[in-house]
């Protein structure tokens, strides 16, 4: 019996930056995992005339699919759009539902939920003033208010106030920019770290906590893990800017508070198959989460990756975890 897996991917765009480009190179590294594990893979991109995946989809009857949609026309707006199509034709895919993926994408309603649930998330302000918690600091990131991979973040998304009305207007002009909706989140100085889930036959593994190391920034300059950072090589933030699984043993007790907090989100959102909780530490210890990642990088080079390996887990050991959860 041939057990053909679809995997969905971003229809990427031969212009398109190196955030989206990497989709491409995930599915690649996937399929070589499943051809491993005895599958058959099909790359299968997501385009915008849904007819056409419909069609495609049904023509290839995949044994599962495995959902690596993170855009559809260049919009992380539409992301949830691949799984609700998948629910329409009730076939099994893998990473979260349709609920989870809409409510982790947009950025304000999972702080929303997060502050509602009492799990410590910085201050923010949305375009039309609606403002939650109280901000100890004069320095926002001006962020989009769907996007992931960084995306829109750079040194003008920084803004240094504590003006409401000058907050407002630079989300206005922010938005005109980027031609997409923002918000405005209080900058939390200190440490960040990041901890990955898996779901497996043996419950959910909570795999190794990493931190991100900003090394020789000056004093004037963020330490923000933005676009340059993470996809423009030769760039400062990219040289500058490294992953490392080696946590001082002092902090042991604060990675054990990480990973309550990322299982209670995985539970509070409904996650499943792979997830990524990403946290700031401020300079009093306390943690603070950024944003609930419901399909993080899976490419070799990403964290994921580094922390399965820290983990002694076989990078297709987890592909087909991440396979048989969508079938259960």
């Amino acid at each position: 019996m041939i057990r053909r897996i679809v995997i969905l991917h971003t229809d990427v765009a031969q212009d398109a930056g190196e955030d989206e480009l990497d989709t491409l190179r995930q599915a690649e590294t996937i399929a070589q995992a499943m051809v491993s594990l005895g599958y058959e893979p099909v790359m299968l991109p997501f385009v915008m005339d849904l007819n056409v995946t419909i069609a495609k989809l049904r023509s290839l009857q995949p044994y599962v699919v495995f959902n690596l949609v993170e855009t559809l026309a260049g919009r992380g707006s539409m992301i949830y759009f691949a799984t609700a199509l998948l629910d329409f034709l009730r076939l099994p895919y893998t990473g979260c539902r349709t609920d989870a993926m809409f409510l982790t994408s947009n950025k304000p309603l999972t702080k929303k939920m997060l502050h509602a649930e009492g799990i410590a998330t910085p201050p923010w302000l949305t375009a039309d003033g609606i403002a939650v918690g109280h901000a100890v600091t004069d320095t926002y990131i001006l962020k989009a208010s769907w996007e992931d991979a960084s995306v829109g973040l750079d040194d003008a998304s920084i803004l240094r106030t504590d003006n409401r009305e000058m907050l407002l207007d630079a989300l206005k002009k922010r938005k005109q920019k980027l031609g997409m909706d923002c918000f405005a989140e209080a900058y939390i100085d200190g440490r960040e770290f990041n901890i990955a889930l898996l779901a497996s036959d043996q419950g959910i593994r909570i795999l190794p906590a990493a931190e991100m190391l900003f090394q020789d920034y000056p004093p004037d300059k963020l330490k923000l893990l933005d676009y340059r950072a993470k996809w423009v090589e030769d760039s400062f933030e990219y040289d500058n800017t490294r992953r490392t699984l080696d946590i001082p043993s002092q902090d042991a007790d604060l990675v054990n508070r990480l990973r309550d907090i990322a299982l209670n989100c995985w539970y509070l959102f409904g996650l499943r198959g792979y997830a990524r909780v990403d946290f700031r530490i401020d300079q009093n210890g306390q943690p603070w989460v950024l944003e609930i990642n419901a399909n993080p990088c899976l490419s070799l080079e990403a964290g994921f990756a580094a922390a399965l390996e820290r983990a002694s887990i076989k990078y297709s050991e987890a592909i087909d975890d991440i396979i048989h959860d969508a079938l259960t």
